[in-house]
């Protein structure tokens, strides 16, 4: 009987989340949400539901107060944590509440009415654009999941099924999913959707698991059993791999070992170029718990700490001053003596804020980005504003700070906001608070005419931060969300790159130093770029810093000069592109 033929390769394409190379078999793992039958009952009923309500709660807590433990066990405090959050939403009053009032205002039975509210929550979510809010609604999804199956009496599939060594292909995976993950069963995970910031990739990461998001068809394209090799770093899932692929792959992961075990050898050396050119590294933190990453990938400080965390934590309620003061404070004490940058509340936009954006009056807004955000909603919302820069000044006793607003677009919106910050300051002096005598205020530079008049603003603060993600989009006119023209989204635009050097320059000029904290300061072909045009500091994810670090300590300051006018000698985006990626792989062999 003749041998079968060998199967077709099928490539697919997804997002990196955690790097790793792996290869092995397929196990599909599909989590079908419950059915959710809806049907009416008597006002005699309702003590009945409420109590089965309570019964649910109760018991979904202590399942994942028992996961949070497995998992401390397991990986440790800091993974652990990750189930603090669906503690919190379990303990939420306000869907609790709502479902409560659902239920009698319909008439229907209790797992309908909390299957539509908790709906209502994840819809919220899907709103936000921004990826690391966006990973939250995977949190609610999983615990209103668990609590319709205790609800409805039913078992939930878990990947403890998993007996030998396989690749696990899903559509998504919850963080409760991954708890029963084992490092020693999983190679891989590839998901149709998921992004890169949630707690599923971030079990992962812990696990040393790689990982491959937004693949989008690969539950339709990858069978039980097929043989999958995941490319963690490129974003690759080949299924069904060539020989020719494996012997690549092969050679692939022994030197991308080789070079893993050199970067993390000088994770600690000093920042400085090969002629001993100084450079900084910061951190882009959500929370104190992305601190102790920040330390031990030897962050130089905090270059963008987002205070919005606090608030999207807590979608039913605005946070008052003494629960900001105690999550600022925290992040600042951590990172003592290192500065920590703060920038205030961000808002709107691609992260939209229910408890306070629904009752700030006027029409929904037809474009979030240009409209009602940031420093234009903290100017008009004033008591909000006051009881956060309290909680930001307040938490500055604590170690050292700068101060800077998001969405700049005028002088006269910096100079507002440095008066009422004074205003501010002035009145918990008066009280006798401590305030740190030291900190400075800064100005994100993100939209277009605060680019044009960098050197204005430059003159009226301490330091300028720019912030890659909106400038190119505000620059391109591209909603980098919008998949039908993220094709168009650009940073090697000639366009982009001029006013990002014209920036820098701006404050040189005026002995102003500019940072970088959006996400293109953290990949290894934009930072030599930056370094070379002048940028003080680039901020960014603290897994990207030993890479970037070891790649600027091997350039020296005429390989970076010659880098730039090559760049601004081309015309092309993608020829820039080349040029930029060349340069960084030379560099990382």
């Amino acid at each position: 009987m003749p041998d079968a033929e060998p199967k077709k390769e099928i490539l697919i394409r997804g997002i990196s989340a955690a790097p790793g190379i792996a290869h092995g078999p397929a196990f599909v793992f599909f989590q079908e949400g419950p059915h959710v039958p809806c049907y009416d009952i008597t006002e005699e009923q309702f003590e009945e539901h409420e109590r089965r309500f309570d019964e649910a709660l109760l018991a979904t807590r202590q399942e994942i107060t028992r996961l949070r433990d497995t998992v401390a066990g397991k990986l440790g405090k800091k993974e652990a944590a990750i189930f603090d959050s669906h503690l919190l939403v379990l303990e939420d009053p306000a869907l609790i509440k709502a479902t409560r009032e659902h239920m009698r205002a319909t008439r229907r039975n209790i797992e309908h009415c909390f299957h539509e509210i908790s709906g209502k929550y994840l819809a919220f979510f899907a709103t936000i654009e921004d990826q690391f809010f966006k990973g939250r609604d995977a949190d609610i999804r999983d615990v209103a999941r668990r609590v319709l199956h205790k609800l409805l009496g039913q078992s939930l599939r878990t990947l403890a099924e998993i007996s030998d060594k396989r690749v696990i292909v899903a559509n998504d995976l919850t963080p409760s999913d991954t708890a029963h993950m084992s490092a020693g069963h999983a190679l891989a995970m590839v998901t149709d959707g998921g992004n890169c910031t949630s707690h599923a990739v971030i079990m992962s990461r812990s696990l040393g698991i790689p990982a491959v998001v937004g693949a989008l068809v690969a539950t339709d394209k990858i069978s039980f059993g097929d043989e999958v090799l995941v490319d963690g770093f490129g974003g690759l899932v080949y299924v069904n791999p060539s020989p020719d692929t494996l012997f690549h792959y092969g050679q692939e992961k022994l030197l991308r070992e080789k070079f893993e075990a050199k970067v993390r050898a000088q994770v600690g050396l000093s920042e400085e170029t090969a002629d001993g050119k100084p450079f900084k590294l910061s951190a882009n933190v959500n929370g104190v718990e992305d601190v102790p990453a920040a330390h031990e990938n030897h962050a130089r400080g905090v270059g963008l700490f987002r205070t919005e965390s606090v608030f999207m934590k807590h979608p039913d309620h605005v946070p008052d001053e003494e629960a900001q003061y105690r999550y600022y404070a925290d992040v600042i004490r951590e990172c003592a003596p290192e500065r920590v940058i703060v920038r205030t509340l961000d808002i709107g936009g691609d992260k939209p804020y229910g408890a306070l954006l629904t009752t700030a009056g006027g029409p929904p807004e037809q474009n979030p980005f240009m409209g009602f955000r940031a420093i234009r909603f903290c100017l008009e919302r004033k008591p909000t504003f006051r009881a956060h820069l309290r909680a930001i000044l307040r938490a500055s006793a604590h170690g050292s700070v700068k101060i800077m607003f998001p969405m700049i677009s005028s002088l006269d919106e910096l100079l507002k906001a440095k008066k009422f910050l004074a205003e501010v300051e002035a009145e918990l002096r008066a009280e006798g608070a401590a305030v740190a005598d030291n900190y400075q205020i800064g100005s994100m530079v993100e939209i277009p005419s605060a680019a044009v008049s960098a050197a204005l603003l430059a003159e009226h603060c301490d330091f300028l931060s720019i912030g890659t993600n909106d400038l190119v989009q505000y620059m391109l006119a591209v909603d980098r969300g919008n998949g039908r023209i993220a094709h168009l989204y650009e940073p090697c635009n000639p366009a982009v790159l001029s006013v990002i050097r014209g920036v820098i320059e701006a404050g040189a000029a005026r002995g102003k130093p500019v940072s970088i904290c959006g996400e293109l300061a953290g990949e290894t072909a934009f930072a030599p770029l930056f370094i070379g045009l002048g940028a003080a500091s680039l901020s960014m994810a603290p897994a990207n810093i030993p890479q970037v670090r070891f790649l600027l300590r091997h350039c020296d300051s005429g390989e970076l000069a010659a880098l730039v006018a090559a760049v601004f000698a081309e015309h092309e985006p993608k020829k820039i592109q080349h040029i930029l990626r060349a340069f960084a792989a030379k560099k990382l062999q």
